[in-house]
């Protein structure tokens, strides 16, 4: 299983090198685009903001990591459909081990059962449309890249393989940003003073103005926005959107005095590691300006985790930094916003989310600061 979830690794890996995330930001930033247009045409009566950013999420990650586009392929209702059957798995992550109907584990299971029968579908049209247009260049999404690697390898395609990587991929690649984003409407939303310095920023780059109000985004100016690589990060830091990760202990160690033996699983929390960091203060307030000073590599190497860490860390990190990256440039530049429910009651199953989905109140944004 290790070697193989290492192959698969390295393969994936391909799908967030630089260049490829390049090919991914007009994808993202179209995406988001449309998806903020909706909002906005919401007037007063508002929405409810984490099942829509959800299920945009989940588009982005239906578009760049398994190359399909959900609208096109079986319209809305089919969308909504899958999105259903990930929240319901999700659900029932860990349920008790009875398989009858009506319980967690049989909901969750009929909820996989779906998901992996949309799937297939789209891994077969896939692999006929790879074999009618043979190697072709461009971008490649993961799952065409998990296809190539098996028949570069003269292996015989594991449809069951492909449907598990699929189904991971689509799950971490939509429910741990639609945790984020949320975040970010929310923190935003709470603090005015820091969307003033998000759109002071982007000011400053040309992409506020409206001459240059529809300038295409690229990784290069993506990279020069700080303060906001600032303001995800501490976003991050206090509501990481999975608290923590499992390990396997390699062999036995000590910690805190504690012996912990060869083969033990091990539980990390990684907002207890973000509430304990000395590196930083004032740790329940939100403030961007923390991160725009580097802090020692090696204090910072285990104070901030949001992605897990070493070699089981997130294989998909540099893609959530860009799409975040994205969705906040668009939201700043695009909308105003008020909560409803002003500060949200947050809950972790297994993401962390508001409780009251988040209502809030959309307006355009007229280009003035």
């Amino acid at each position: 299983h290790d070697s193989s979830h290492k192959q698969r690794k390295k393969v994936i890996t391909q799908a967030f090198s630089r260049e490829a995330l390049q090919c991914y930001v007009p994808v993202i930033a179209e995406e988001v685009d449309s998806c903020l247009e909706q909002w906005l045409s919401c007037g007063e009566r508002g929405l409810l903001v984490y099942p829509q950013v959800k299920r945009l999420m989940f588009r982005i990650a239906m578009r760049i990591l398994l190359g399909c586009e959900p609208r096109l392929a079986s319209g809305g209702e089919a969308e909504q459909q899958l999105v259903e059957a990930f929240e319901e798995m999700t659900r029932n992550l860990f349920s008790l081990p009875i398989d009858v109907p009506s319980s967690g584990l049989y909901r969750g299971l009929k909820a996989r059962n779906l998901i992996h029968a949309r799937i297939e579908e789209n891994i077969r049209a896939k692999i006929c449309g790879l074999r009618a247009a043979g190697a072709g260049g461009g971008c490649k999404d993961a799952l065409q890249l998990l296809i190539e690697h098996s028949w570069e390898r003269g292996e015989r395609l594991d449809m069951q393989a492909l449907k598990q990587s699929s189904t991971e991929l689509l799950f971490g690649g939509h429910e741990t940003t639609a945790s984020a984003a949320t975040s970010l409407i929310t923190y935003l939303g709470l603090y005015p003073h820091v969307l003033q310095k998000v759109r002071e920023e982007l000011k400053s780059k040309g992409l506020l103005c409206k001459g240059n109000q529809d300038n295409k985004l690229d990784m290069e100016i993506l990279e020069q926005l700080k303060y906001i690589g600032c303001v995800i990060k501490e976003t991050l830091r206090l509501n990481p959107p999975v608290p923590g990760g499992f390990r396997v202990a390699l062999k036995t160690f000590e910690l805190n005095g504690y012996q912990i033996p060869k083969g033990w699983n091990v539980i990390y929390s990684i907002c207890d590691t973000h509430d304990a960091a000395d590196i930083f203060t004032n740790k329940e307030e939100f403030n961007p300006d923390r991160f725009l000073l580097p802090h020692p590599e090696d204090a910072s190497r285990f104070s901030f985790i949001p992605f897990g860490g070493g070699l089981r860390s997130c294989v998909g990190k540099e893609f959530a930094k860009i799409l975040l990256k994205i969705f906040t440039v668009e939201l700043a530049r695009h909308c105003d916003w008020r909560l409803l429910n002003g500060p949200p009651t947050m809950k972790t199953s297994p993401t962390v989310y508001p409780v009251d989905d988040l209502p809030a109140r959309f307006t355009r944004f007229q280009g003035e600061i």
